[in-house]
């Protein structure tokens, strides 16, 4: 089940990075994030 489990949390990392790229700056700003960031945010996410 390590297997299964694992691959979700890679496809949340992966759509919540995507859905961060989206942004635009201003919008990631209000949110207090960076660029630089997303890949942090999006791991505690997962």
């Amino acid at each position: 089940m390590n297997l299964i489990r694992n691959y979700r949390n890679w496809r949340r990392y992966r759509d919540t990075v995507t859905e961060l790229n989206r942004l635009s700056n201003r919008e990631l700003t209000d949110l207090g994030i960076s660029r630089g960031e997303i890949p942090f945010v999006a791991r505690k996410s997962a």
